[in-house]
């Protein structure tokens, strides 16, 4: 029987459903790596400053350790273990293996879910801090340098791959819009 502290949960992480018992203050960052051993989100800061721990939720970007257990039940937790595809990897996992976008590798979970998040929002027309025109119909900005830097700036690199990991993220939404760009014109021929 559950405590007044405490509950049982169901997560619903990367496809798969787990039920546990929580202490309401749990964060789901110590839920996914001390319970579930899901251990490719880091903790860095604990404390929401690094985004080593950044996990998409509902496919938005998350620190996992500012966000409790008990608040994700019922919502679709991605951590890095749920990104790729069987043996085939996502397609900024690809980008950042190709242009080394990681050093030591402890923020690279992070930064690739961040960055997975990033290229939904901007795909969806969400601005930044630094687009110009925010206005909705003028549709997604262009993805400069610029617009990455600003948005993945919540995600800290201690060894400072900030150049590669810019490039990756450029690289995988370029890839991203070719390969909508040849699905859309092979169901137009269909």
């Amino acid at each position: 029987m559950a405590s007044p502290t405490s509950s049982v949960i169901t997560l619903h992480i990367n496809g798969e459903k787990f039920t546990l018992p929580v202490d309401h203050r749990t964060t789901l960052l110590d839920a996914l790596r001390e319970r579930l051993t899901l251990t490719g989100t880091k903790k860095g800061c604990d404390q929401g400053q690094c985004g080593a721990c950044t996990v998409l939720l509902d496919g938005r970007r998350a620190v996992a350790c500012l966000q409790l257990a008990v608040a994700a039940e019922g919502r679709e937790i991605t951590t890095i273990e749920g990104v790729a595809e069987g043996d085939r990897l996502h397609p900024v996992q690809q980008a950042f293996l190709e242009l080394d976008g990681y050093q030591c590798g402890y923020c690279t979970p992070g930064q690739i879910c961040s960055a997975i998040g990033v290229l939904r929002e901007h795909a969806e027309g969400l601005p930044s801090a630094v687009t110009d025109d925010i206005r909705p119909e003028a549709g997604p900005p262009p993805l400069t340098p610029a617009e990455i830097r600003e948005r993945m700036s919540g995600n800290l690199c201690r060894c400072g791959a900030y150049v590669a990991i810019v490039e990756a993220v450029a690289r995988a939404a370029a890839d991203g819009d070719r390969t909508a760009a040849v699905t859309e014109s092979e169901e137009a021929v269909a």
